[in-house]
């Protein structure tokens, strides 16, 4: 049931914000390592959130992909361990407690993205304005999607962290559900 009132919110918000998605860059192939923190902070953003799935590693990957270490100890010195955060749809605990030493913290117990409940309680936890706020995200139609409820930036991954060795179904399953998104945001939009 949950499932389903979450996929209606999607429909209603994908109608109301298509222009919105339609104007995320998805052109360019990006991956996380390509974004400079200190850009982002130089160009006003205060606060920083990260999804995991395909953003920070593979899905179903306890724990980030062990190259992104350096570019996470960057992000906490240039933003602050206060203004650095992971919200996922699946914030397991092995996620959680990779995360503490480095101050970076896991949001949980809010509702999964496109709700901007997870994003809302980080604009409050930090204080900060929702135009100083940014999520880096590999999906529009649940990340992008909530950013744009919640008035804040996002950049999109176009070229997320796949295993097609380690789990083929689930990572074919999510490319498929990518490329589909980006194709019914872009005709959306024309209506």
């Amino acid at each position: 049931m949950e499932l389903f009132k979450r996929i209606l919110f999607t429909l209603r918000m994908l109608h109301r914000y298509r222009h919105a998605l339609a104007k995320i860059d998805s052109s360019t192939p990006r991956q996380i390592h390509q974004i400079s923190p200190a850009n982002l902070k130089h160009n006003g953003i205060r606060v920083l959130v990260l999804d995991f799935d395909g953003v920070l590693a593979a899905h179903g990957e306890a724990l980030p992909i062990q190259e992104l270490q350096p570019w996470l100890h960057d992000c906490v010195n240039i933003f602050g361990s206060t203004q650095v955060f992971v919200l996922s749809n699946k914030p397991l605990q092995s996620r959680i407690n990779y995360f503490n030493p480095l101050k970076i913290r896991c949001i949980a117990d809010v509702k999964k993205k496109p709700y901007p409940d997870g994003l809302q309680k980080i604009i409050a936890l930090t204080g900060q304005s929702p135009k100083t706020v940014m999520l880096v995200d590999d999906r529009l139609l649940t990340g992008c999607l909530a950013a744009c409820i919640a008035g804040i930036s996002v950049t999109l991954i176009t070229r997320p962290y796949v295993s097609l060795s380690k789990r083929p179904i689930q990572e074919l399953f999510f490319m498929t559900l990518r490329f589909l998104e980006r194709y019914i945001v872009q005709w959306y939009a024309i209506f």
